[in-house]
């Protein structure tokens, strides 16, 4: 049967879908070095904000901190009753106190005013320069996301591979378009979507905990962050490369292992099953991939719609992550640095490092537990460390282990997925464990070093 498609809707498609796919995920030479256009823009917008970064920083945090008490405790109806502003400031005590508490910390870093453990270039100094870098990329990669979750791409190409979805992850098909969104855009977005699929009945308890929990990665332009915070950005094709191999195998395999083996393949109850993946026989696969992602196109967002979704998620970033980021970043920081308690626990990884030959074992080790809290820590922690191979290898570990509480924890532990905190605790070292030794695996065949 001819399946006539009109060139107006086919370059609605086309034309975001090819810039999106050309910003995000195309490298380029610049520089004398290999990058990604979006990791040029964003480095050029941090040069010119570098002389007040800092001053924005204090600013942001500060007002984050101040909207958040005044709504806990006065319950300001301009602010509950606003569609933009209540999901930022609204909040429970526990997030409420932990702004207020980054908000501190970025006053005493700021005015030098304060303990040295907590103002320090190891602690409170390190979390500021690294929610400055924060800005800066989400700031560029928030208004350009849509280019590449909303106007179809991802719906043609989970299309075409959803036959490959089951047998290797043990998933349905239709995740194949969740997976993309969470591995090329935001994870906290991808946890959210994920989420909201499985309150509509199209995954079980299983696929939800199994999709959030193993694809929920970081963003291209944020891995870029953190090849460039430990000094490996000149290595970023390999690094990324072997981010997306690692995190493929590391899923085959949790896929068939407890503690996500053992979830109920249930669906939520109050919606029960929704899912429908039959084709229509009157399409082939390639037709109905088109058909997908051209109706797609067809409902995606004008550019006033574009620029207030791109305001929502950078103040979702500025106003929600960073205050959070700072207040726990610089704990386990203060932790890390002041205390043995990461170097410890990180003993038995210290050990397993150094099997795998792996450089300056017992200083790398902490960094590949101490992700668990946050998912800026371990790059924090390595930057230090001599070795660029040992470097190589702790940032990407640090971007397939996924499970950061300050981040998806939080999101996974607030939905209606079944989760707890030993659960992902569990999740965690798993992934850890089985990326390892991947990634020296790896990074030895490239002769990185």
């Amino acid at each position: 049967m001819n399946h006539k498609i009109l060139q107006k809707p086919l370059l609605k498609f086309l034309i975001p879908s090819v810039l999106g796919v050309f910003i995000f995920l195309l490298p380029v030479p610049f520089e004398g070095s290999i990058t990604i256009p979006i990791g040029i823009i964003t480095n050029q917008l941090s040069s010119f904000i570098e002389p007040f970064s800092t001053t924005i920083v204090l600013m942001f945090i500060s007002f984050s901190a101040i909207a958040t008490t005044i709504t806990f405790f006065f319950r300001p109806q301009f602010i509950l009753g606003n569609p933009r502003l209540a999901p930022l400031f609204v909040a429970s005590p526990l997030y409420m106190l932990l702004r207020v508490v980054g908000a501190i910390i970025t006053a005493m870093v700021y005015f030098q005013i304060g303990p040295i453990w907590i103002i320090s270039t190891d602690t409170g100094g390190t979390m500021i320069s690294l929610v400055k870098v924060i800005i800066s990329w989400f700031f560029v990669a928030s208004f350009l996301i849509p280019l590449l979750t909303d106007f179809g791409i991802m719906d043609y190409v989970g299309t075409l591979v959803k036959n490959f979805t089951y047998p290797l992850f043990k998933l349905p098909g239709r995740a194949t378009v969740d997976l993309l969104a969470s591995w090329l855009g935001s994870n906290t977005v991808g946890v959210v979507i994920t989420a909201a699929q499985y309150e509509q009945g199209y995954y079980t308890i299983r696929e939800g905990i199994t999709i959030a929990t193993c694809f929920s990665a970081v963003s291209m332009p944020f891995c870029m962050v953190i090849s460039a915070m430990i000094n490996v950005e000149h290595l970023f094709i390999p690094f990324y490369a072997i981010i997306c191999i690692t995190g493929i195998i590391t899923a085959i395999i949790m896929a068939r292992i407890p503690p996500l083996s053992t979830c109920s393949n249930k669906y939520y109850q109050t919606t029960g099953k929704v899912i429908n993946e039959n084709v229509p026989k009157e399409y082939s696969r390639f037709q109905w991939a088109l058909k997908l992602a051209i109706e797609k196109a067809a409902t995606g967002p004008s550019l006033c719609q574009i620029v207030n979704k791109g305001i929502d998620m950078f103040f979702s970033i500025i106003f929600q992550s960073s205050p959070i980021v700072v207040a726990v970043g610089t704990l386990a920081c203060i932790i890390a640095t002041y205390t043995p308690l990461f170097d410890w626990l990180s003993l038995p990884f210290a050990y397993l490092l150094q099997f795998l030959n792996v450089e300056d074992a017992f200083t790398a080790a902490p960094a590949l537990i101490i992700g668990f809290v946050d998912m800026f820590l371990p790059a924090v922690l390595a930057a230090g460390i001599t070795s660029l191979k040992t470097r190589f290898i702790i940032g990407i570990i640090s971007l397939v282990q996924i499970v950061y509480i300050t981040e998806i924890g939080t999101v996974l532990l607030t939905s209606k997925l079944p989760v707890n905190f030993r659960m992902l605790a569990i999740i965690f070292l798993e992934r850890t464990l089985i990326a390892l030794p991947i990634v020296v695996l790896l990074t030895n065949l490239l002769g990185i070093s």
